[in-house]
């Protein structure tokens, strides 16, 4: 059957149309697909995991008594240390003494020149004789007037002007003593002397320098009693007064010495936040000598409770020292704690746990509070 022309081009149009709509449909069908699988998948990816027990190792907690104890290193002071300075200015012209020397109550330190104080007592002498024969002439005149006037023959106008001048004089007199007493004493401070038995520590000061009053010299450390000077953290301030304390020198290690605090700063450093501490060492002889390296022991009472714990269990976020605890229920609560002293390997804990807490010991940084938990226990 023979079509017309336009009849064919209809039914070819018919026959595209037809083809594209069910490559559409196939188009629409592989995308849905796809679009399915890939949700599918994400809903996978996003379902939650069940969450297990963590595991922690764990040590339980046993108090008991112990003489808790710790060492500071400090070094040998003499209870009494004085700077040397003179009374009066001048020029060094000798310093007889170096560091070191054992000097006796009295022995020359340093010397001044004395020729302007030699100078200042002749002043003052002559100023003394001038006085005294001031007031020879005032008492000789003031003799006669007396005697004129109880004769009617002196006005008691020029007799009370005679008595002045007697007064004048009398003290003209004790002024022009005490000036040359002053200038004799200060001649006698050209000669700095040592206020003590003891030995120079340090020297400041050299011959041909010119010092002004008071400025020091010399270091004198007094002859006698001792002390081993350490710093103390604050952690030892309560306990420090009751504590037994005994001294160790490098130079001696087996020997050891009794000692006993005399004075604790009431104020930190404020670099090292540590409070100086003065300890007496007792009966100390010769051999222990100044300078010297000491370690002072400090033992507490025997009846104090502690709770040894590794290091690594305990933690510190800024708010002091804490622990966690495993409780009943299998989680972690963080636990604050009071902490006595550490050592090389220890925490000596006084206060916030009790007997038979489970403590972890490993990871403490990494764990949080509530976390459920299942114990291991270390082995010591």
């Amino acid at each position: 059957m023979v079509q017309s022309p336009r009849a064919a081009l209809r039914l070819f149009s018919d026959d595209f149309l037809f083809s594209s709509f069910i490559t559409r449909q196939k188009s629409w069908s592989l995308a849905g697909l796809a679009a399915a699988l890939l949700l599918a998948g994400c809903q996978a990816e996003t379902a939650p995991a069940s969450k297990t027990e963590r595991p922690v190792q764990i040590q339980r907690v046993a108090f008991e008594n112990s003489a808790a104890a710790r060492e500071f290193v400090g070094v040998v002071h003499a209870r009494y240390e004085t700077d040397l300075g003179f009374r009066v200015s001048g020029k060094i012209i000798s310093r007889p003494v170096n560091i070191g020397d054992r000097v006796r109550k009295g022995d020359i330190i340093a010397q001044l020149d004395p020729q302007d104080l030699r100078l200042q007592v002749e002043s003052a002498e002559a100023e003394l004789t001038a006085a005294t024969s001031n007031l020879a002439q005032a008492a000789a005149d003031l003799e006669r007037y007396t005697t004129l006037k109880a004769r009617g023959f002196a006005a008691i106008a020029e007799y009370d002007r005679k008595k002045a001048a007697n007064d004048e004089a009398e003290g003209r007199l004790s002024r022009a003593r005490r000036s040359l007493d002053l200038a004799r004493n200060q001649l006698a401070y050209a000669d700095l002397k040592a206020d003590a038995d003891g030995v120079i520590t340090a020297t400041r000061a050299e011959p041909g320098q010119v010092v002004a009053t008071g400025q020091a010299v010399a270091t004198l450390a007094h002859r006698g009693e001792k002390e081993a000077v350490v710093a103390l953290p604050e952690t030892w301030l309560g306990d420090v007064r009751q504590a037994k304390a005994t001294v160790r020198l490098w130079s001696d290690n087996n020997r050891s010495l009794d000692a006993r605090l005399r004075e604790l700063s009431p104020q930190a450093d404020p670099t090292t936040r540590t409070y100086a501490a003065r300890f007496t060492i007792l009966n100390a002889d010769d051999s222990v000598a100044l300078g010297m390296t000491a370690t002072v022991a400090l033992a507490r009472s025997a009846d104090t409770q502690v709770a040894k714990l590794p290091l690594s269990a305990v933690l510190n976020r800024g708010n002091g020292p804490s622990v966690y605890v495993v409780n009943d229920a299998g989680a972690l609560t963080l636990q604050p704690v009071t902490v006595s002293a550490f050592n090389a390997n220890e925490a000596l804990v006084t206060s916030g746990i009790k007997d038979g807490d489970k403590v972890v010991t490993l990871g403490v940084q990494k764990l949080e509070t509530g976390l459920k938990v299942r114990t291991v226990e270390a082995q010591r």
